[in-house]
């Protein structure tokens, strides 16, 4: 089966061909990094009028690269949400073109489906399992017992870990995306200023008090003229968001007794978050992480999440379907 897949949430513009949901015939992603750096984030309406400038040269060369015909294609997919509401609906409005002059059946996915199953890009998905969703705009612990079926466990109270990164990062003088950046720092620093460790009850997350005691600090240093290492906070923020995350979602992998612990999102791109799993599993798990292409928006994970779905569930959406800023996971729980 040939996927075409279509992504377009947030400011990847991104189309790919995946052959069942496995092989990456092509995968292409512009991104519009350089473009809201000067803003400091993502500006909705900038984001999805490059989508509109950018999304038919994408769709031509993914089928280049994988030097495939237009008629190839056996199903479009195309995130329908969560994301930004102007972004999703280039890329949902470009599929179901598609679908329409070429006669093919078109199903909606969900961003954060496709983040978890970018790792069966990779290795094949155990069940059961527990997924670690950490991205920009989400902290998540899902239990999956099977395809497409998401429990969600645990999840943040307040600020994402992502948006946690980009806020610190900020405070400290790095530009837009801040997580790359903060992790980078925290590698050439030690762990030397005294942080709270975000613990809360249950597998839910908080970070909105680390990322307040970074900011206070930062501040009362400044006011005391004394110059701050970035390499140590960095550092010291970095063990204390991947000591609560990691331990955390183990805890849960125990307690649920899962084959896999899979790592999903832009964050899991985190060089810290990958050590600290190595150091804390000692063998227990498997531990599912995608390469650095996957981890971050791209429509190859879609195409893949399509293709388990589409074995679950044979249906064309048809045009009957539209963009959803706020499509949740368990929206999609397998029936049954």
């Amino acid at each position: 089966m040939i996927v075409l897949a279509v992504e377009s949430s947030c400011d990847e513009t991104s189309v790919a061909l995946v052959k069942d949901g496995r092989e990456v015939l092509s995968n292409v992603i512009l991104s519009q990094i350089d473009i809201h750096e000067k803003f400091g984030g993502v500006v909705p309406e900038v984001a999805s009028r490059y989508h509109v400038y950018q999304i038919a040269v994408v769709f031509e060369e993914a089928f280049k690269k994988a030097n495939l015909k237009y008629e190839d294609v056996d199903l479009v997919a195309v995130t329908e949400g969560p994301g930004l509401i102007g972004s999703l609906l280039v890329g949902v409005t470009a599929a179901k073109c598609f679908s329409l002059v070429f006669d093919k059946p078109i199903i909606g996915l969900n961003h954060l489906a496709g983040h978890i199953y970018a790792n069966a890009l990779e290795d094949e998905m155990q069940f059961p399992l527990i997924a670690l969703l950490v991205s920009g705009g989400n902290t998540e612990l899902i239990y999956m017992k099977d395809h497409f079926y998401f429990q969600i466990i645990g999840e943040t109270l307040d600020d994402a870990v992502g948006e946690s990164y980009d806020k610190v990062a900020r405070v400290v003088g790095m530009p837009y995306p801040g997580g790359p950046h903060v992790d980078k720092l925290a590698h050439l620093g030690k762990v030397t200023y005294k942080l709270p460790k975000p613990y809360v009850d249950g597998y839910n997350f908080s970070f909105s008090g680390l990322k307040s005691a970074v900011i206070n600090l930062v501040n009362t240093e400044n006011m005391k003229h004394n110059e701050i290492r970035k390499e140590d906070l960095c550092a010291s923020f970095q063990d204390s968001v991947t000591e609560v995350l990691v331990n955390k979602t183990i805890k849960a992998a125990l307690e649920y007794n899962v084959k896999q612990i899979i790592v999903a999102g832009g964050v899991s791109a985190n060089k810290g978050l990958k050590e600290r799993f190595n150091e804390e599993n000692k063998g227990r798990f498997k531990i599912s992480i995608p390469r650095i292409l996957y981890c971050t928006d791209n429509a190859a994970m879609i195409g893949a999440a399509a293709y388990y779905y589409y074995q679950i569930k044979k249906e064309d959406r048809g045009l009957d379907f539209n963009a959803s800023a706020s499509l949740t996971l368990e929206s999609i729980k397998k029936e049954g």
